[in-house]
């Protein structure tokens, strides 16, 4: 039998980092060395092993993920029949996300990572690996998009959320669940999501996008200052289901005459609520108002998806762009 083709991207992260010569650890394997370390990859699929990059995730760029989305898309093209991104977990959520909304078909995305260094008792990154390789190769994945796999979970990338900064088990999809595992060697789900339209990768990087977290007492002061500092829009982490200080309300709706506003929660599961509330700041004003309620996503994706929604020739509204997710 022919084995599948995968396509293996590795951009850095923990699982690719090992004892530099200063202090601590850094990104400095490539994928024909993280692939190497796993033998039995080799009967999983033919892999394709590329490094574009090699960095820490928190210096991962907009613009570079677009671009390993294009690289994506034109091994789909070429015959792979999925695709692993190997990344530093700190990021994973958005990337996966990026990747979610950026590559079309139905051949496979996976992400993955490691909590531990290449070089750490009890590293994860050689089993994760195995894992996403195992899911990416699966039939069964086909037609869900982007996958995060890590500890042998199966997660979809508009839920998943990084959860824990140590633990092995830090990834998590709260509300949702998982959507399977990678247990005796076999890809076994339990549910699966319909994919959500795809936006073109080769328009570019997402716009700028401000992302603000409301806390007690806030006045406000960033507001009017976000257009001149050159954002092209603002996601609002708003408390509860979607709720600021009364004060505050003005301001936005100003803001929002002058640059997309979308309304998302800081509250980790949950949608933004759209006609329960109607005191000055909830839901109900502030939507009247002219803000843009994100659904099920949380900032750190409304953040994505708004950006894409603005770059030069948008197919969309940008209140259209957020109606799956409501």
């Amino acid at each position: 039998m022919t084995r599948p083709r995968l396509l293996v991207l590795s951009l850095g992260g923990t699982i690719t980092m090992v004892p530099g010569e200063g202090s601590g650890i850094a990104p400095k394997l490539g994928a024909a060395e993280l692939v190497a370390s796993v033998p039995t990859l080799a009967e999983v699929a033919s892999i394709e092993a590329r490094s574009p990059l090699r960095v820490a995730s928190p210096s991962l760029g907009l613009a570079e993920l677009v671009a390993v989305a294009a690289e994506i898309e034109a091994g789909f093209a070429a015959g792979c029949d999925g695709a692993v991104v190997i990344q530093g977990t700190d990021t994973i959520e958005e990337s996966a996300f990026l990747l979610d909304l950026l590559v079309p078909g139905e051949q496979p995305v996976v992400v993955v990572g490691a909590m531990r260094g290449a070089t750490a008792p009890g590293a994860d990154g050689p089993a994760n690996l195995l894992a996403a390789a195992l899911v990416a190769a699966s039939p069964e994945a086909r037609g869900l998009g982007t996958l995060v796999v890590l500890n042998d979970e199966i997660h979809a990338a508009r839920f998943v959320q990084k959860s824990h900064t140590a633990l092995t088990s830090a990834f998590a999809s709260p509300g949702f669940g998982p959507l399977g595992l990678v247990a005796e060697g076999r890809v076994r789900l339990h549910a699966r999501l319909p994919r959500l339209p795809t936006l073109p990768a080769a328009a570019g990087a997402p716009a700028p996008v401000a992302l603000l977290r409301m806390a007690m007492g806030e006045d406000g002061r960033l507001l009017p200052t976000l257009p001149g500092l050159g954002y092209a829009g603002l996601v609002l982490e708003g408390m509860g289901a979607g709720h600021v200080p009364a004060g505050l309300a003005p301001l936005l709706g100003d803001l929002a005459q002058r640059m997309p506003v979308v309304l998302a929660s800081r509250v980790a599961a949950g949608p933004v609520f759209t006609k329960t509330y109607g005191y000055a700041g909830a839901e109900i004003d502030l939507i009247g108002r002219g803000l843009v309620p994100a659904g099920l996503l949380p900032g750190l994706k409304a953040r994505l998806l708004l950006g894409l929604a603005l770059r030069p020739g948008a197919p969309r509204p940008v209140g259209e762009a957020f109606l799956p997710y409501q």
